[in-house]
C-alpha cells in the first residue's frame, strides 16, 4: 500500500488540497441522529471535514488516511480549532477498526468492500454508520473513473445486511436530474443493540 499512500500525498500536497472541507451531506442532514457522546471515526478521512464536524459536536473523535500529508494537515486544523481530535496515519484496508470499537462511523467518497464486514463489527450495539460514495449510474462525471469504486445498484445496502437502515437514498438518473442527490449513494444505518 506504500504506493497508495505516495500517490495519496502527490494529491494533497497541492496547493488547498489539505484544507478541511465541509461535512458530507450524508451526516450534515442526519446530524441529529448522532449520539450526545461516544467514539467516532471517520474512516479513509481524506481532509477530514467529517472528523471536524464530529468533533465539534463533543464526540471522541478519530480520523483515519493514508496519507500522511492530509493527516498532518488535519491535525493542525483541528489544533487551531481547538478540536479534540485524534488523527492518524494508518491503511484502513490493512487494518480495520477492531470489533465493537465505535459509536459512529463515517465514510464518505471511499469504497473498499472486503471491508464492509470489518465495519459492521466495529460498530458498538446500537452504533451508527454514515456512508455516502459514487454510484455506477452517475448524472455527470463526478467520482472516480474506474468502475471498481462506484457501487452498483442498491449494493450499498447489501454490503451491510445485518445493519438496521434508518435512511437511504440512491436516486441515480431517475427524473430531474438538475435536482437531487446525483451520483452519490447515502446510508445511515444502526448495529443491532
Amino acid at each position: 500500500m506504500a504506493g497508495d499512500a505516495a500517490r495519496w500525498d502527490t494529491i494533497y500536497s497541492r496547493a488547498d488540497a489539505a484544507e478541511a472541507t465541509e461535512p458530507a451531506a450524508v451526516l450534515r442532514e442526519n446530524a441529529h441522529l448522532l449520539p450526545a457522546q461516544g467514539r467516532a471515526l471517520d474512516l479513509a478521512c481524506g481532509r477530514g471535514g467529517n472528523a471536524l464536524f464530529l468533533a465539534a459536536r463533543g464526540l471522541d473523535t478519530s480520523a483515519w488516511d493514508i496519507s500522511a500529508v492530509v493527516i498532518g494537515a488535519l491535525a493542525e486544523h483541528a489544533r487551531r480549532a481547538g478540536l479534540p481530535l485524534e488523527a492518524r496515519v494508518r491503511d484502513v484496508v490493512a487494518e480495520p477498526p477492531a470489533p465493537g470499537s465505535f459509536d459512529v462511523i463515517v465514510v464518505s467518497r471511499f469504497l473498499d468492500r472486503s471491508i464492509a464486514p470489518a465495519i459492521a463489527a466495529a460498530l458498538r450495539p446500537g452504533g451508527l454508520l454514515f456512508y455516502q460514495t459514487f454510484i455506477a449510474e452517475a448524472a455527470s462525471g463526478a467520482g472516480p473513473r474506474n468502475p471498481a469504486y462506484r457501487l452498483g445498484r442498491n449494493e450499498l445496502l447489501r454490503l451491510f445486511p445485518a445493519l438496521h437502515v434508518l435512511v437511504y437514498r440512491e436516486e441515480g438518473r431517475t427524473g430531474d436530474l438538475s435536482q437531487g442527490l446525483r451520483d452519490e449513494a447515502l446510508l445511515v444505518a444502526q448495529a443491532p443493540a
